[in-house]
């Protein structure tokens, strides 16, 4: 009898890897437990171990498809503090009565359901896999069922689980606003006492006065003590970009005006980001013509296909060695 319920549990297991193989969804179990497509192995020695490299593997561009991919890198990886309504593809939840994108929340919680019902979903927020659009997503939906007044916790999301272009309008506009500090962590940050009080002070003292320019997409000018800086988040594909940059600084129109110099890039979520030093009393108005005529020179060199001049080619070589990977 022993026998003959082995091998009808043979033939069921073997019957399961059949089906697995035809391309049938192996549901998630514990990763000791027996891998339910009837192998004999545990699950994180069978189709666990599928999952997780799922998980774990690395999205270049995250943020690709979704409206404002140059904003989504800046707000991400430069800017300290701002913040984007959303809007989903599927109606709100009853008692949800917006969602909010943030650069970061209060204890680095990826996401917070206010006492109100809206939703705050933190972009700088440490992410658990290789996708960062699909960590977004999981914190996300747990968020809009999350109890009001409560932080949404980080949690590795299902290999299969939706990406923010699953659950975002993807016609929707994306305009971020830069704000000066942290105020928005609270509805209303003016009656702040005590302990809450002094920490806001201390998130604002340490936060970098930032202003996105209005001239051009995902421009941002930024101060610190010892010089300005405009870090500029760029769609264009790396290699054409940098050939194009090393065309204009080879020929002295690389810079934004007097005392300004392009001084290397960085490469963040499959996008690259030039960044100039400017003088530290030039403001972010001031900033505004120069940025939109050398957009307008770009975007003219960009279409040019020659081979660079040797000049060209090193002053390629010096960009591409000042470029830092940030993600």
């Amino acid at each position: 009898m022993a026998k003959k319920r082995a091998t009808a549990t043979s033939s069921k297991g073997a019957a399961q890897a059949t089906r697995i193989a035809e391309g049938a969804a192996v549901p998630v179990v514990g990763a000791r437990e027996p891998c339910p497509c009837g192998s004999g192995r545990r699950y994180k020695a069978c189709h666990g171990r599928e999952a997780a490299h799922a998980v774990t593997e690395l999205v270049r561009r995250p943020f690709e498809g979704l409206p404002g991919e140059c904003d989504w890198v800046a707000l991400r990886e430069l800017v300290p503090a701002a913040t984007v309504p959303l809007t989903l593809k599927e109606p709100l939840p009853d008692g949800v009565p917006s969602v909010t994108l943030a650069t970061v929340l209060p204890m680095a919680w990826p996401g917070l359901r206010r006492d109100t019902g809206a939703v705050l979903l933190g972009l700088q927020s440490d992410t658990a896999s290789g996708d960062i659009s699909r960590d977004l997503a999981d914190t996300l939906t747990r968020a809009l069922t999350a109890e009001p007044g409560n932080p949404v916790e980080g949690r590795r999301p299902a290999p299969d689980g939706p990406r923010l272009q699953d659950l975002l309008d993807l016609d929707a506009a994306f305009v971020p606003e830069v704000h000066s500090g942290f105020e928005y962590w609270l509805e209303d940050a003016g009656t702040a006492t005590g302990e809450v009080a002094a920490s806001l002070e201390r998130a604002n003292q340490a936060a970098i006065p930032t202003v996105r320019l209005t001239g051009v997409d995902a421009a941002y000018w930024c101060e610190t003590p010892e010089k300005n800086h405009l870090r500029w988040v760029m769609p264009h594909p790396e290699e054409a970009l940098l050939d194009a940059m090393a065309r204009l600084h080879a020929a002295g129109a690389s810079s934004l005006g007097e005392g300004t110099r392009l001084v290397g890039s960085f490469r963040a979520h499959g996008l690259t980001v030039p960044v100039w030093d400017l003088p530290v009393g030039m403001g972010a108005d001031e900033v505004e013509k120069p940025a939109a005529a050398f957009g307008e020179r770009l975007a003219e060199t960009l279409g040019r296909g020659e081979p660079l001049t040797m000049e060209e080619r090193r002053a390629r070589s010096g960009f591409t060695n000042r470029q830092i990977t940030l993600s």
